[in-house]
Formats: structure tokens, sequence, C-alpha cells
């Protein structure tokens, strides 16, 4: 556990908490195209998908991905490995334009398995597939490192960043924020700078994860409380402080992110990262820099210069975090369990979904509430019925959806 140094603002040691430290997002290029045989595999089967207006299961010597019925942006095809892989884009294979393979891994990956895995991640569907590259065919298009840090009572104030004048920036206040007892609003996200170049964002993390439903974030979270020194020496904490949605703990559950984003033009013009092992050699500076260009400050109104204003803890704390090594970040949590989470909220989100639209078929037979359990009885012989009269149908439709929920179903029990 990381907790702030001593300062002389309202701030205790208790008051800022590292919860997590890790990559979030990592986009690259491959110069390289794929086989004809499996461009030929993709396109017949990007074919049924369109056909069906679905995504596919598509299996090519032991991988499986979710092939989109589109493409985007130059790319024939786009495939996804769900949360445990990347989704990848490929290119019809032309001689004449030889990057033709570009992937990404979003934050449930990065924060599981790391940066380390990521690699090897790329060299082994790359060696299933058939293609083969050198280490200068890797183009690091995008990288996003994050700390979250439990602050119960920081409050993000825009007017204390300081940095470089040419920086851009825009500040959020999303709508159910707009005021706090009624009085003026919390500043809830500010970002710095652009996409493609350096961005710097702190944001409150719990709230976004709360609208975006990403609920792997809370068993991330509360590993990291549970594993802490301060957890071990003080059972009472672990209580005050389990992190969860419920709206009647979010001031003591808040977690705010920082987030340093490098773009592809920070990554090859400014610092010459391209590949891998440039990257590994050069992003930890790249980090350190982004934390002196743009600070999070202590307000000092006393003093006019604002170059002088001291750091504010949070900050010092979040990029002494990111100046050690990045290499291998992961959070350390069984992934297992998320999984079975997510299975289990999918399931409620159905079951919630059947109950409502079979409640709006009693409605329209004008079914009283003492009926609903008749009717619903009813409906389900008729669908029973449906079933046994189109069995062929309902065997692809069955199929179609664990194609679709592949990569959260419960493992198979061995034989």
């Amino acid at each position: 556990m990381i907790v702030a140094p001593p300062s002389g603002n309202t701030f205790t040691p208790n008051d800022l908490t590292i919860l997590h430290k890790g990559f979030d997002t990592l986009a690259l290029a491959i110069k390289a195209n794929i086989p004809s045989e499996l461009f030929d595999y993709l396109d017949a089967e990007r074919n049924v998908a369109e056909q069906e207006r679905r995504d596919v299961l598509v299996s090519y010597n032991g991988i499986d991905l979710l092939l989109s019925p589109h493409g985007g942006s130059g790319y024939r095809f786009i495939a996804s490995g769900g949360q445990e892989g990347a989704t990848w884009f490929f290119k019809k294979p032309n001689a004449k334009d030889p990057w033709g393979i570009r992937l990404s891994f979003g934050s449930f990956f990065m924060a599981m398995h790391g940066l380390g895995a990521a690699k090897a991640h790329v060299d082994h569907i790359m060696d299933r597939f058939g293609i083969r590259f050198g280490p200068d065919d890797i183009s690091i298009s995008r990288a996003d490192f994050c700390v979250d840090v439990l602050a119960p009572s920081f409050v993000l104030n825009p007017d204390q960043f300081v940095m470089h004048s040419a920086a851009g920036r825009r500040d959020y206040i999303t709508p159910d924020d707009m005021s706090v007892h009624g009085k003026s609003g919390r500043v809830t996200s500010v970002t710095i700078g652009g996409t493609r170049n350096r961005q710097v964002i702190i944001y409150d993390k719990r709230a976004e994860v709360i609208a975006h439903k990403k609920s792997h974030w809370w068993d991330i979270w509360n590993h990291t409380l549970r594993t802490c020194k301060q957890a071990e020496n003080d059972p009472a904490h672990v209580r005050t402080y389990r992190l969860s949605p419920d709206p009647n703990f979010a001031a003591e559950n808040r977690v705010w992110r920082v987030e340093f984003r490098a773009g592809k033009d920070l990554l090859k013009d400014r610092w010459g990262i391209r590949t891998w092992g440039q990257f590994f050699d050069l992003f930890g500076d790249l980090c350190r820099e982004a934390g002196e260009v743009v600070r999070y400050t202590e307000l000092t109104p006393s003093d006019p210069n604002r170059a002088r204003w001291p750091n504010h803890p949070l900050w010092e704390i979040v990029c002494a975090e990111m100046n050690d090594d990045l290499t291998e970040m992961r959070s350390g949590a069984d992934p297992n369990p998320m999984k079975q989470v997510h299975r289990e909220e999918h399931i409620g989100m159905l079951v919630r979904n059947v109950l409502g639209c079979s409640i709006t078929l009693g409605a329209l037979h004008d079914t009283d509430v003492d009926g609903l359990g008749k009717m619903f009885d009813t409906l389900a012989a008729d669908m029973t019925a449906e079933v046994e009269a189109n069995p062929v149908r309902a065997a692809k439709q069955l199929q179609d959806a664990k194609d679709r929920y592949v990569f959260i179903q419960k493992p198979e029990r061995p034989t």
C-alpha cells in the first residue's frame, strides 16, 4: 500500500491509497499480411456473418475469435478475442500495403495479465496464424497507463493544474454531479492534451465503473485492500472501505484515476518509440516527463507564480508509481471469479428482460396480476411447442447464442 507523504494540507495518510496501477489500453500495428488460406476462411465466414447480421465464431488452428459482419477503416476483417484476448483488424493481403494487421488490448486483459503477457499473446496468435514477422515489424500506436487512488476527501479543481501553455484542456461535469446538496457542481473529470499526442486525465473512476457496468474493477480494487498491510493490521478498515456501487457509501468509496495516454505522434515523433524493445526501454521515461509537463498542484493563492506551486500529494504518489518498473504490472486478482460475475450479470439482465416482456404480453392479453402465473405457464408451453415444431431452427439459435457468449461460458468439466 502506498500512502501520501506528509503535507501541510488537510489530507491524512489514510486519505490516499493506491488500489491499482498498470496499463489500461495498448494498440499496435504489425508489418505483415495474413496468409491466403486464412483470408479465404475469414472471407467465407464474414459472408455468413453479413447474411445473418451477427458476429460469428471462427476457429483457426486452435484460436477462437468472434468475427464481425463488417470491417472498417480499410480493414476487411474485425475479430475479437473477448476480454481475455485482443481485438484484431486484418486487411486483404496486398504486397503494396505491408502493414496489414492492427490490434488492441482492453483494460481487462491489461489489468489481469500485464504488458509482458500482451506481447506473448501477440506472438502466440501470430504463430498460430502462420504469420512471420521480425522485431522491427511492430509499431506501437497507443499506450495508456493508469493509477487508481482511493481518495474519499479529494476534490478535483481544474484551477490546480499547471501545464505547458500549448496544452489544451477540457473540463467535464456530468449531469448527475451538477450540484452538491443543491449548491455548486462537482467536477468529475479533467482532460489535458489530445489523443494523438500526450494526454493526461484525472477522473472519478468509481462513477465511470458504475455508469458503464465494469464490475470487474470492484474485485480488482478489493483484492488490493485485502492484501495491503493496512488491511491485514486493521480488519475494520477492510469493512469500512470495501468498495461497492452502493450509493450509501459513495463518499467513502470515491476512487480517482490518473491516466497518462501516449498517442502515435508522441510515441514516434517525440520519443522514437515504435518497437517492443524501444517501448520497454523508454516508456517509463515518457511517463516521468508527462508528470513534469502537466502537474496537479496545491492551490497557493499567495504565490502568483503558478510554476512554483507544489505538487498535490495525489500527484506525488501517482508519479512515484509511474516511475516504477512498468513491464510486468498486473493486478494479481483471479480473473475466473470475475468471469463468473460477468456471466451472472448477463443472466440477470436476460431474466429481467424475459420477465418484463412476459408481463407486457399479459397486459396486451388483458391479464390481471392474479392471472400472470397461469399466463406464464401458457407462454412456457407455447415456447416449448415452438421448439419442438422447429428443432433445427432452435438448435441453430442455441448454438449461435453459445458462440456469442463463448468467452464467458463456464469451462467444460473434465471427462
